[in-house]
């Protein structure tokens, strides 16, 4: 059953939409920071309740030359500094369950990547550290099988636990959303649309991802629809020139109208 709760100022599943968004990885300290300036600008004004994600390590690359980020003490650092700075909610992706207590001390959300959602050391150290965990469905799971992966993180006593639906797995470097997911899940726990990674086309461009960005507010706008408690949406300000998923990632000037529709959808919805 879904279990309500908040992150900081940010509630989670309480009925009023908020977003997940940021740039794929920390590129550097200045670029972070300053996407999470300008996010935070954007949704102030709109009023929407903000977590601010970036990625340290991006440990799933295509390519063993991909870049993957200043690594976890720098990223840490990098990650503590904006919240200090800027007051917002903090999410970052954890790949091995050594690095959970290091990322927690920093950070408000800890997250299981696709690939790693039914890891269950990884699930239960990121649970015991006490930080929400948000769970990104696996390509390859079914949504009614989340109930595992929701219950191994419970199991420690931490009841804050939403899930992200991402797209699952349609043929080779292909990915498509089913909607129905996102009623299904909403039983075990609350639930976000990732808009960007379900654009995604895996590894289909030459040794990294491709994607179809023209497609994130067309599923935006559904997913809103049909009642989903959060948006994840990893946003550049250049994305031709992001070091990671840029294919697949929002331009930062196309946000706020995009955010502007989303409200209204979900205003309508709740009607």
């Amino acid at each position: 059953m879904s279990q309500n709760f908040e992150v900081g100022p940010v509630q989670i599943g309480h009925g009023k939409l908020f977003l997940i968004a940021g740039p794929c990885v920390i590129e550097s300290e200045t670029h972070a920071r300053g996407m999470a300036d300008a996010l935070q600008r954007i949704t102030s004004d709109l009023g929407i309740p903000y977590i601010f994600k970036a990625s340290f390590d991006k440990a799933n690359r295509t390519s063993v030359s991909s870049f993957r980020g200043p690594g976890l003490r720098e990223g840490v650092r990098i990650l503590s500094a904006i919240a200090r700075a800027t007051g917002l909610p903090v999410l970052t992706d954890v790949h091995e369950a050594s690095q959970c207590e290091a990322v927690a001390e920093a950070v408000d959300i800890l997250q299981i990547p696709a690939f790693l959602c039914r890891q269950t050391d990884l699930v239960v150290a990121a649970a015991r550290t006490g930080r929400a965990v948000n769970i990104k469905k696996g390509q390859f799971v079914a949504p009614w099988d989340m109930k595992y992966s929701v219950e191994k993180a419970r199991s420690t006593g931490n009841e804050r636990v939403f899930l992200t639906e991402r797209g699952a797995s349609f043929g080779y470097n292909t990915l498509v959303v089913d909607m129905r997911s996102l009623a299904v899940m909403r039983k075990l726990a609350p639930v976000v649309f990732d808009g960007t990674h379900s654009v995604q086309q895996p590894s289909a461009a030459n040794g990294v991802s491709g994607g179809q960005p023209e497609f994130i507010p067309l599923l935006a706008r559904a997913a809103v629809a049909a009642g989903v408690d959060g948006l994840f949406l990893e946003v550049h300000d250049n994305p031709a020139e992001a070091k990671s998923d840029g294919a697949n990632a929002l331009d930062l000037k196309l946000l706020k109208p995009l955010l502007e529709r989303l409200l209204a959808i979900h205003a309508a919805a709740a009607e």
